[in-house]
């Protein structure tokens, strides 16, 4: 994933098959590779340093801040890139009263295996300390797999979720949960420890909850892009949540697609708690 300031579009079919290939490789070696192929698709990653605390930088609101929205990585974007996107306007257009930290959970930090934990420890708990009304997680691409990794250890956590065109697993698993009459009646088998060959099964275990957890799927936002590479694997995601917080926007796997997700998944939340803009 490029560092320049707005991830481009995604390129030709061949680089990403080689990029899954180096993931597929790579994801036996480390703990919980979580998805190191949409990093490595663009050609470049932001690996940072997992010995130091998760980097972050606090975006405070242009009113009396009474939420907070975390925004995690994706395609390999450092904190550099997360600022030039624009997804902070895209949040505090939608929230003027929401400040935003945005977390450099990199690669490296995936592949020691408690990206999720680390995540909490560092950033979520400190917040909670500072007394906003809500907290909300979001991520993009290998972010949005972290949200979700999140929502799988502390279940019930934080008061929403956006996902924007998370990765959510290999292909072949989707197409057993497909084969399977879909995650209502999909087996996953015997719970496993989680590590590099058993967390996508583990977390569409935990997915496959949300079928039980009526309440669960209601604090969940989806976006991705008409064109996006990762479309295909989306939908048993999408068919947990209600039809309106799922948006399929013009585009492909870009900042473009998911700053207008964002911004639009907000407002909609807004909107469903009977809130105005």
């Amino acid at each position: 994933m490029p560092t320049h300031p707005v991830a481009s579009p995604p390129g030709p079919a061949a680089p990403h098959r080689r990029g899954l290939a180096i993931f597929r490789r790579l994801r036996g070696f480390a703990p919980l590779v979580l998805g190191a192929a949409l990093a490595l698709l663009a050609g470049c990653v932001a690996m940072g340093d997992p010995d130091r605390p998760i980097p972050t930088t606090l975006v405070p609101a242009p009113q009396p801040a009474q939420r907070l929205v975390v925004m995690l990585p994706g395609r390999g974007d450092d904190l550099e890139g997360l600022r030039a996107s624009g997804i902070v306007g895209a949040v505090q257009g939608a929230w003027p009263d929401a400040d935003v930290v945005l977390a450099e959970l990199t690669l490296s930090y995936y592949m020691r295996g408690d990206a999720p934990e680390r995540l909490h420890r560092e950033v979520i708990v400190p917040a909670r300390a500072r007394g906003y009304r809500e907290i909300w997680l979001a991520g993009a691409s290998m972010g949005g797999m972290g949200t979700l990794m999140y929502e799988r250890l502390h279940p019930g956590e934080l008061d929403g979720l956006v996902l924007l065109a998370p990765f959510v697993g290999d292909r072949p698993l989707l197409r057993e949960i497909r084969q399977a009459g879909g995650l209502a009646t999909w087996d996953p088998g015997p719970v496993q420890e989680v590590g590099a060959k058993t967390w996508q099964r583990e977390l569409w275990r935990h997915l496959k909850g949300w079928n039980a957890d009526s309440d669960r799927p209601q604090r969940v936002w989806l976006a991705y892009g008409d064109r996006d590479y990762l479309r295909d694997t989306l939908p048993p995601l999408a068919e947990l949540l209600p039809q309106d917080q799922v948006s399929i926007l013009p585009g492909g796997h870009d900042w473009t697609v998911w700053t207008r997700g964002m911004r639009e998944a907000l407002l909609a939340a807004d909107r469903k708690a009977g809130r105005s803009p």
